[in-house]
């Protein structure tokens, strides 16, 4: 019924006369929401929990909507808004969110690589690091670092996602790539 419409129309729908429109909004953006808030805040449950709340918080923002941005863009802010609450809630240091990663979603990653028990270890140890790096990059570094290596998008996508010059969209992945980098070495991370 709602699939022809834009986003726009949806909002306007969902306000005015047919508060169910914005079920389709949730339906089209509801994976990359969530890719969004795993990126972030690096653990499924309270991704998926942080994702339901930001849509909530837009259906209850939906009065307040003028179309100044779109509605991708206004999604993506209250995300990232919602996980930056998560976090000052927790009041834990960014590294700490890595280091809690799921058991079975680190055996699962590694274990395809590699039959042996010292290889899983040192993948999954590899792996702990650099969550821990990103998770320890500056937020506008983080969101972009995740929108472009986790949500594959592209420079322009994210530039009209963020409404960010397409230069500074590079920038900001060429100096978080940078931080990145620097932070794995110290580690002693071997970087690829």
């Amino acid at each position: 019924m709602f699939v022809d419409l834009t986003d726009e129309q949806l909002v306007e729908l969902s306000v005015s006369t047919e508060p169910d429109a914005f079920g389709e909004i949730v339906r089209r953006w509801e994976r990359k929401i969530f890719a969004l808030c795993f990126g972030m805040l690096g653990r499924e449950d309270e991704a998926r929990d942080a994702a339901q709340e930001a849509f909530i918080n837009a259906y209850r923002s939906l009065p307040k909507f003028r179309g100044d941005a779109k509605v991708s863009s206004w999604l993506h802010r209250i995300a990232v808004n919602q996980c930056l609450t998560v976090k000052r809630r927790q009041k834990t240091r960014a590294e700490e969110y890595l280091g809690d990663e799921d058991e079975a979603e680190a055996t699962t990653f590694v274990a395809a690589a590699s039959g042996s028990p010292k290889h899983i270890a040192e993948k999954r140890e590899r792996l702990r690091l650099v969550r821990q790096a990103v998770r320890a990059l500056p937020v506008e570094l983080r969101e972009v670092i995740v929108m472009k290596e986790f949500e594959e998008m592209t420079f322009q996508e994210i530039a009209d996602r963020l409404e960010l010059p397409l230069s500074t969209v590079k920038s900001r992945l060429y100096t978080a790539l940078k931080q990145l980098r620097s932070r794995l070495e110290r580690l002693s991370v071997e970087v690829v």
